[in-house]
């Protein structure tokens, strides 16, 4: 009898630890483990480990297929986005400000023999050293860079429309209520590829997610029936 006049009796093991609490650390460890020590109908511990098993590998696929994506639009950008084509071909887009646009708000960094610098030094670096001396540190920073800014645009190697024409290769599309932005057809299937990669990611996070909350909730039925 679970019950002493109105009060309960907190059921120990062996060693003295209540048995509610060993079953809620149990499933908090492996959901359905705490179920499986309160002797549960088979459905409740099956349910916890299915529920677990499923949000492991959904995390898991989600994640491989962006890392797939990801290394194809990293190899993508490799063939198509180029250093010194973006400086000349600015001069080309923007006549009157090229200067101002390679400086920018956000810069790519460089490696030149061993040294650090960064694309607003351009100008300068090109006074001293040749373009088979100077690279582009493709890094996280340069990735995102070259797909989400105007600055970088002219990298792409599509052929140059003057002016912007929607059906042409260069073209500008409404970003929002108050922005537009200069689409390459380059870019913009590198940007589509991007953005499947990014989906994918926060998949793989929701799915962590309900894996976190199944150990919760294992745990926390656990207790209460116990």
């Amino acid at each position: 009898n679970p019950y002493d006049g109105s009060n309960y009796i907190v059921q120990r093991d062996s060693v003295g630890i209540p048995t509610g609490a060993k079953a809620m650390f149990k499933s908090f460890i492996l959901p359905g483990w705490g179920q499986i020590q309160n002797k549960d109908i088979w459905w409740k511990p099956a349910l916890f480990v299915g529920v677990e098993v499923m949000g492991i590998v959904a995390s898991v696929r989600y994640e491989n297929r962006a890392e797939d994506i990801r290394r194809n639009f990293e190899s993508f950008a490799d063939n198509h986005w180029a250093l010194e084509r973006w400086y000349n071909r600015t001069k080309i887009i923007f006549p009157n400000r090229w200067a101002e646009i390679i400086i920018g708000t956000h810069k790519l960094g460089l490696k030149i023999n061993g040294d650090y610098y960064h694309s607003d030094q351009l100008g300068d670096l090109l006074k001293r050293y040749s373009w088979s001396e100077i690279f582009v540190l493709r890094d996280r920073d340069f990735y995102e860079n070259i797909g989400k800014y105007d600055q970088f645009v002219g990298g792409w190697d599509d052929p140059y429309d003057d002016p912007f024409d929607s059906l042409g290769n260069w073209y500008s599309v409404k970003k929002g209520n108050v922005e537009s932005i200069i689409l390459t057809k380059r870019k913009d299937d590198y940007r589509d590829q991007r953005h499947q990669s990014n989906i994918l990611k926060h998949y793989s996070r929701y799915a962590v997610t309900v894996v976190m909350f199944n150990h919760l909730a294992s745990g926390l039925e656990a207790a209460w029936t116990a």
